[in-house]
């Protein structure tokens, strides 16, 4: 088993570049945090412009006809969980990871109950495997009470 240079958060800037330049699994953990804030407030901001898809068609009925308002209207609430989801791993991704594991948990319920949505359901299973990922390397490299 290869051996690792650990440099969690408040390791100092020059332990932080070291990780990154040899560590393989500082360099994954680097990787998965910097596509979980990325991902989950680019597509959080875009629920609100509806430029990348139609956000819409993919609410199953049965989860439009539980919420209060227009399929539109709860997908401006989902983008401001997603945005938060993306700003909590951010800040703090030893549980902002396990926020966007469930959030995606959630989409992929969705998604099941909606016919014709499986392949994106199962794309996002592999997503949410990857939240979970992030969220073991966090807690070696994303100490409590670090600062980030």
């Amino acid at each position: 088993m290869a051996s690792h240079t650990l440099a969690p958060a408040g390791a100092g800037r020059a332990g932080i570049k070291e990780a990154v330049r040899r560590d393989p699994v500082f360099q994954a953990y680097t990787l998965l945090r910097i596509g979980f804030v990325a991902a989950p407030i680019a597509f959080g901001l875009d629920k609100f412009f509806n430029v990348l898809v139609n956000w819409e068609v993919y609410l199953a009925p049965w989860i439009n006809r539980l919420m209060p308002g227009t399929a539109h209207q709860f997908m401006d609430v989902v983008g401001v969980v997603e945005i938060v989801a993306g700003l909590a791993v951010a800040l703090r991704p030893r549980y902002g990871a396990y926020l966007v594991a469930a959030w995606l948990a959630g989409i992929i319920v969705n998604l099941l109950t909606y016919s014709g949505y499986y392949d994106i359901a199962l794309r996002d299973f592999g997503l949410m495997l990857a939240a979970l990922t992030l969220a073991r390397l966090a807690s070696v490299y994303d100490r409590a009470g670090a600062r980030p």
